[in-house]
């Protein structure tokens, strides 16, 4: 509960949720999403973490997997979606990569899914790379919520490396 405030900014920066919801969230869907985060640990087994500065222990964003069930032309079927979100501090330090690459570890080793995808908007170019650098591949367009989609893939069998 105590890094609800956290997320709250987070999802309230217009530069961070560009590429996500397009614009600010409220109070209100900041706690739904908080909510479902919970949810998905208890369902699933897995969800998101939120990430901190080592060093300083500031706040500076949220990644992890989830299963939203969404609606998507063509389907994305049972498995886990790959997200991340960061703080403007945070951009183009690595600190995705770096995070993802441990939470896609511990996925791996804990749940061993067959593959895993990972939903960006077509603009959204940084993260795109920092799905490449993590073995996402096989990039297929899709559809959403009436809106064009990129969705990758990393197949557990990838042996590509994680670069940085």
């Amino acid at each position: 509960m105590a890094d609800f405030e956290h997320s709250l900014t987070l999802w309230a920066d217009p530069d961070v949720v560009r590429y996500i919801t397009g614009r600010p969230n409220t109070r209100e869907e900041v706690w739904q999403r908080y909510l479902r985060r919970a949810g998905h640990w208890h369902l699933n087994g897995y969800g998101y973490w939120l990430v901190e500065d080592i060093a300083t222990g500031s706040f500076l964003g949220e990644v992890g997997f989830a299963d939203y069930k969404r609606e998507i032309t063509p389907p994305i079927g049972p498995f886990p979606e790959a997200g991340w979100v960061l703080a403007p501090q945070a951009h183009g330090r690595g600190i995705a990569t770096e995070a993802m690459r441990a939470a896609i570890d511990w996925m791996d080793r804990t749940h061993g899914p067959e593959k895993i995808c990972c939903i960006l908007d077509p603009a959204h170019s940084a993260s795109a790379n920092v799905a490449r650098k993590l073995g996402f591949g096989d990039e297929a367009r899709a559809h959403y919520n009436a809106q064009d989609i990129s969705v990758y893939w990393r197949h557990r069998a990838d042996t590509a490396e994680m670069g940085s």
